[in-house]
């Protein structure tokens, strides 16, 4: 589990295809903390560290992840995010985040309003059901606040420092980002769906005793 606030961001090294599946290797200061089994969200998707150095770390990412993320794309030079996850004992900012993308969205514009940002993401119509005014959502690993729902989009106003300290400082509309919507939603919706089931007769038993 993850919380949303980056803690590092790395380039990626190098690309390796192994299969259908990829490879990636990761410059980041965050190498030397790591050890190979350890869990590390990048851009929002909940990778497993493989092998590490003092410098740089290898990542596998399988063709189902390459498939629903935008880690399809990955290529040598590009800036992620990255969060190790929540320890127990830790304040808890930001918002629960699993590191399980549930759609990729693309930045529709992203504007300076004085020293501040506006981001704005289209993102899939299966999706807009679970985003709220003022509600949560992290895009591409970043815990943001939705501050205006349009249809079709969302937007997040972005301060200097979350600029400055993430993958957004490179981020330019057109760009694909990876969504998570809020886990709370999804369980509520789930919860009343089962709801529903367990109030709907099965057919054919309608009426008996």
């Amino acid at each position: 589990m993850f919380t949303g606030l980056v803690e590092a961001t790395g380039t990626i090294d190098a690309v390796r295809s192994e299969g259908s599946a990829r490879r990636l290797r990761m410059a980041s200061a965050l190498a030397a903390e790591l050890r190979p089994g350890d869990s590390i969200a990048v851009n929002g998707v909940c990778l497993t560290v493989t092998a590490q150095s003092a410098t740089h770390f290898d990542l596998d990412v399988s063709p189902e992840t390459l498939r629903v993320t935008t880690l399809d794309t990955a290529d040598a030079g590009r800036v992620v995010n990255l969060e190790r996850p929540l320890r127990a004992d830790a304040r808890l900012g930001g918002h629960f985040v699993l590191g399980h993308v549930d759609g990729v969205g693309r930045i529709a514009s992203f504007e300076r309003d004085g020293d501040c940002y506006w981001l704005s993401v289209d993102v899939p119509s299966h999706l807009m059901r679970y985003f709220i005014s003022k509600g949560s959502v992290a895009i591409d690993g970043i815990s943001l606040t939705i501050a205006r729902l349009d249809r079709g989009s969302i937007a997040a106003q972005i301060i200097p420092f979350t600029w400055q300290h993430t993958s957004l400082a490179h981020a330019k509309a057109g760009d694909r980002v990876n969504l998570e919507v809020d886990v709370l939603g999804k369980y509520v919706e789930r919860l009343l769906a089962a709801q529903d089931e367990a109030a709907t007769p099965i057919a054919g038993l309608a009426g008996k005793r």
